[in-house]
């Protein structure tokens, strides 16, 4: 796996000593990620026990860098500060952060998006589970590491626990994930479906794409209109959503329709005009990429 998460990923934690933050800083370190650092602000000089050993605190992210050569970050941090932590990792040139928080206004994540211009930082989320690459032994966020395996099938998703679903028919079938990446649900973040496509679809140690949708927004009828133009590689989707009722917020922030745009039945149609198999609930999306794949032996 040569993008986001490598070997050399050295990954500090944005609020370690919150719940949130030291249960899943185990669940990480349990997994095989090497978190090197944890920031709290007023508790820097202290350790936090990951389970396998000390793991140092510092007062900002910039003094985390600068002592522990920390390249990406997790962000458990409350909404209400959230933004302020991504602008801080982003202001530390940290090339990759993963915001898991949910619940971050909107107006907050305009400011973020603003100071990421022109910057080299990756954004995933926020409110999203973040990303895992099993044959890396290496997960950021809140993915469960045990329905996972090492394999050829690239998961990008804006549900979390319709990834979970995914993932977990996938390894039942013995196709395992070269990464899955949770984008988050909300109006406004940072990586979308292309940027993941783009990524697997260059990736050599990626067979196959599965790709999770749900109503609102357009960024499945974008991502189509990239797999149409430039995927040689198979895709297969699902769209969430699909009994949705005009004008409610469903799950997601960005999860809703808005007159007759954002449809799960507009999304779906874009998705089947690239040439995507659709299915029609998240267990049979293993299913159809194992048929897919043995189609192109």
């Amino acid at each position: 796996m040569a993008f986001w998460l490598t070997k050399e990923t050295r990954l500090l934690v944005q609020g370690i000593t919150g719940g949130a933050g030291s249960f899943h800083t185990k669940q990480m370190v349990d997994y095989g990620t090497k978190v090197v650092a944890g920031v709290t602000p007023g508790k820097g000089g202290q350790t936090f026990d990951g389970g396998k050993g000390g793991i140092p605190i510092f007062d900002t992210v910039e003094q985390a860098v600068k002592a522990t050569g920390a390249n990406a970050t997790a962000v458990f941090v409350p909404p209400a500060c959230a933004a302020d932590s991504m602008m801080e990792a982003v202001d530390a040139d940290i090339p990759l952060v993963v915001a898991i928080t949910e619940g971050i206004p909107i107006l907050d994540m305009v400011r973020v998006k603003r100071f990421m211009e022109g910057r080299p930082s990756r954004l995933l989320g926020p409110n999203c589970p973040g990303l895992i690459a099993p044959g890396l032994g290496c997960k950021i966020g809140i993915m469960p590491g045990s329905i996972h395996r090492p394999g050829r099938v690239g998961v990008v998703s804006r549900s979390g626990t319709l990834t979970y679903e995914a993932v977990f028919r996938l390894t039942e079938l013995g196709l395992g994930q070269s990464m899955a990446i949770g984008i988050g649900g909300d109006p406004v973040n940072g990586t979308h479906f292309v940027d993941a496509l783009k990524a697997f679809e260059a990736d050599e140690e990626t067979d196959a794409m599965v790709l999770i949708g749900e109503i609102g927004g357009n960024a499945e009828e974008v991502a189509a209109d990239y797999i149409r133009e430039h995927c040689k590689k198979p895709v297969v989707g699902f769209i969430a959503g699909l009994s949705a009722p005009p004008g409610k917020r469903m799950g997601h922030a960005g999860a809703i329709v808005s007159g007759s745009q954002g449809t799960a039945a507009e999304k779906v149609a874009a998705l089947k005009r690239a040439n995507v198999e659709v299915v029609d609930s998240p267990m049979a999306l293993g299913d159809a990429v194992k048929r897919l794949l043995t189609r192109a032996l």
